[in-house]
Formats: C-alpha cells, structure tokens, sequence
C-alpha cells in the first residue's frame, strides 16, 4: 500500500485535496460572468451539464478547465505527500471528489462528481479511464441521457480497477467509494429514469 506514510500526511493531505475539490467551475465561472449563482437556476446542481443547459456551452471550456486543474492538483500534492502510488492518486482523488459535492465555502452544496472522477480515472490509469469514459460517451450518445452514462461509468470503474490491480484492496475500495458517492448524487436522476420522466 502506502509507504513511509503517516496519518499526519495523509491528514494534511487530505485537507488540501478537499479544499481544492471545493473549487468549483461551475459557480465560479457564472458568478464572474453573469453574476448568478448556477445552483439557482435549472436543475440546481453546481455541474457542467446544468451550466451548460442554463449558460450556454461558450464558457463551459473554463468550466472544465477548472474542474479538471483542481484533481490534478489534489493527485500530485497527495503523491508527494504520500508517494507516487496508485492508493495516493486516489485518496487525493477521494478527498477532491468530496470537496466538490460537499464544498465548504459553498454551504456544502455542489456538483455531482463526474467530471472530477472522470479526471481522476485518466490520472490513475489509461485502462479504466478508458473503458469508463468510453461507456458513458456511447450511452450518451445512444439515449442522450447524460445521467444515464454517469451512473452506468461509475459502476464499471471499481470493476475495471479490480481487473488492472488485482491485490490493490485499498485501492479497489477507494474507486467503489467515490462509484458509491457519484452514483448516490444522481439517486433523482435514477427515479426518474425508472419512471421515464427523466
């Protein structure tokens, strides 16, 4: 697993993995141009999908760009803290995901997580971010659920780790976790899919 670790660094770590997850591009971004807070407006979620739907997709790139830094700082301030490992990609990617859905300057209300994650599977490994990102671009494109492609990717990425890294427990547990969190963040969109008024 871990080595030289101490529960000092993985503290500290921690901490600053969830407060750069609390960066959110989506509220930033229509805070600075129009002067509104995403969450307002539409679904309320402080995602890509529900900016995009209210604002349009020409500062969406920003928006990506934002959520895409703030993981691939928490990936590489957890590896130095922690070593350059799978387990440490991944507990920096945790703590991340979890200042995004969870922010504490936001009054703990944000987005949903798949972006983050989906930055996280490219950081951890080509394989899983492939098969992940690959299900839910052809599942979006398929039925133009965006929700659907989601829940689906989230559910492939634990079993995709287990068959790149047999053995790496830890780091199997950790991918079912934030699986876990991106899926119980989309439990409406799952109602109503269901009940085909999604």
């Amino acid at each position: 697993m871990f080595q030289g670790m101490s529960l000092v660094w993985m503290a500290l770590s921690a901490v600053i993995a969830y407060f750069c997850g609390g960066v959110n591009g989506a509220i930033l971004i229509s805070k600075c141009f129009f002067k509104e807070d995403v969450r307002t407006k539409g679904s309320g979620n402080a995602g890509l999908t529900n900016f995009c739907r209210n604002y349009g997709v020409k500062y969406a790139p920003l928006v990506i760009l934002t959520d895409v830094v703030k993981m691939v700082l928490a990936v590489v301030i957890a590896c130095l803290f922690l070593g350059w490992s799978v387990e440490a990609k991944l507990w920096g990617g945790l703590c991340c995901v979890l200042g995004h859905m969870f922010p504490a300057l936001y009054k703990f209300k944000g987005g949903k997580g798949i972006l983050s994650s989906g930055t996280l599977l490219i950081l951890l490994d080509w394989r899983v971010a492939l098969v992940s990102w690959g299900i839910f671009i052809l599942l979006v494109l398929l039925t133009r659920y965006v929700s659907l492609g989601s829940v689906v990717c989230s559910a492939a990425a634990p079993v995709t780790t287990f068959l790149c890294y047999p053995g790496h427990w830890f780091a199997i547990v950790l991918v079912a976790i934030i699986a876990g969190m991106v899926i119980w963040a989309h439990r409406s969109n799952i109602v109503r899919l269901v009940k085909g008024t999604e």
